[in-house]
């Protein structure tokens, strides 16, 4: 399955971090098939390159090399009109046995990263007259997140990030988003939810009676993206297929 419908993103200059895999792939390949040149960078080399899309290998958690790669996906493709600050994560860890350097580590990859993209891709949208920045956040920002907690303090962080910039941008024409993914169906979904019939039960759970797709997070990123979107800024959309039902952890593996 493929975004379907036609958002007018012909020639838009596209970067997605994290895009070489899981969710970010299958919004890079969304863009991609709406008619945006994309970018995507990765901490390792894809295993299965993606055709037509050019591909950085960097840690954006340092800032001069999250500069360094906006300053050179704008120098190929002549401006960035849309950044997906995709790339994030964190392993499950008891807040009382986070080290230092996990917490400094967490908050540099879910936070301070996509406010240095953010940051670095302003003056190339504002030289256009506008563009798209995009945060994938979670549920885990969402509400209280046991297990996660830095990173779920994170992800909240990075929904008032969103809010804030897109009201101090948005007289340059740049609009700032953020979606809150739900649970997602992706190829490591196994290592949180369990085999295939864990997962199918999770998603009975949900209201919508599936787990997420990738196709479904990057639909709502080119719908964002599109002008059909052209009066929203500072939203938080939820992509979770109407939420988590209480009950829900007790099926997911390991609670």
């Amino acid at each position: 399955m493929a975004v379907s419908g036609h958002y007018g993103l012909q020639g838009k200059v596209a970067l997605v971090t994290g895009g070489t895999r899981g969710l970010g792939r299958h919004i890079a390949q969304g863009l991609a098939g709406q008619g945006c040149r994309v970018a995507v960078c990765s901490r390792t080399p894809a295993a299965d390159p993606l055709p037509g899309i050019d591909a950085h290998v960097l840690d954006i958690r340092d800032a001069e090399q999250a500069q360094a790669l906006v300053a050179s996906v704008a120098a190929s493709h002549g401006g960035i009109d849309i950044l997906v600050n995709n790339a994030g994560g964190s392993p499950a860890v008891p807040a009382q046995a986070a080290s230092p350097r996990l917490v400094d580590a967490l908050l540099k990859l879910n936070l301070v990263a996509p406010f240095t993209l953010a940051q670095a891709v302003y003056p190339h949208m504002a030289a256009r007259g506008g563009g798209s920045i995009i945060n994938i956040a979670s549920v885990s920002g969402a509400r209280p997140s046991p297990g996660t907690a830095i990173y779920g303090a994170a992800k909240a962080g990075l929904m008032n990030l969103t809010q804030s910039l897109a009201q101090e941008w948005g007289r340059d024409g740049i609009r700032v988003n953020a979606i809150i993914a739900g649970l997602m169906a992706t190829e490591t979904a196994e290592h949180t939810y369990g085999d295939a019939a864990a997962q199918a039960a999770v998603g009975r759970s949900m209201p919508l009676g599936r787990m997420g797709t990738g196709d479904d997070l990057a639909g709502a990123v080119c719908w964002l993206c599109s002008d059909d979107a052209a009066w929203v800024s500072g939203a938080r959309l939820q992509v979770d297929g109407g939420g988590e039902r209480p009950y829900f952890l007790e099926l997911v593996k390991g609670s």
